[in-house]
């Protein structure tokens, strides 16, 4: 038997209608139809961004554990989804998410000079929150916009090839 092609279930004690909440059911329960039953630990990534907008931007173990349960898988594979993607947040957030693409081709297109900037004007560094809540900044591997470097993602919108200008702008509208 291969571990590739075998799901790796956990069938936890736990009566699932006390899981999360029932909005958060459904929506995960959508995308686990997606996938052969045997299968359902395929949702994890959804499962983990619905959670997190839920609570306000970030995982607590609390909810990663519920996940775990919900899915029927070991709580240390979903806590290895959501430390190793970077959409992910184990700590407490601002109000909205800026993140900034450090790959190369936003590098050199003027991505560490854009975070500098946000850390001199705004004296938010990557990885802090602004001192009113109001934003947290990011680094993020790859955006996947290189053409237009360098690229930003506040919340789940992308802006390209922004400047010291155009960050100040969007960081101003933000409520």
């Amino acid at each position: 038997m291969s571990f590739r092609t075998a799901p790796l279930s956990v069938v936890h004690d736990v009566d699932k209608e006390t899981l999360l909440t029932p909005e958060l059911r459904a929506g995960i329960d959508k995308h686990v139809a997606k996938y052969p039953p045997e299968w359902k630990q395929s949702a994890v990534m959804p499962a983990l961004t619905l959670v997190q907008d839920h609570n306000g931007g970030w995982l607590t173990r609390e909810l990663m554990d519920q996940v775990a349960a919900y899915l029927d898988m070991p709580e240390v594979a979903v806590y290895e989804v959501a430390s190793f993607y970077g959409m992910y947040d184990l700590e407490p957030v601002g109000r909205h998410k800026i993140c900034v693409c450090n790959s190369i081709s936003c590098m050199l297109g003027g991505a560490e000079a854009l975070l500098e900037h946000i850390e001199k004007r705004h004296g938010v560094a990557p990885g802090e929150t602004s001192k009113d809540g109001k934003f947290t900044v990011k680094e993020f591997e790859c955006l996947g916009a290189c053409r237009d470097a360098p690229v930003v993602m506040v919340d789940k919108t992308y802006h390209e090839s922004v400047t010291p200008d155009a960050i100040d702008k969007i960081i101003s509208k933000l409520d």
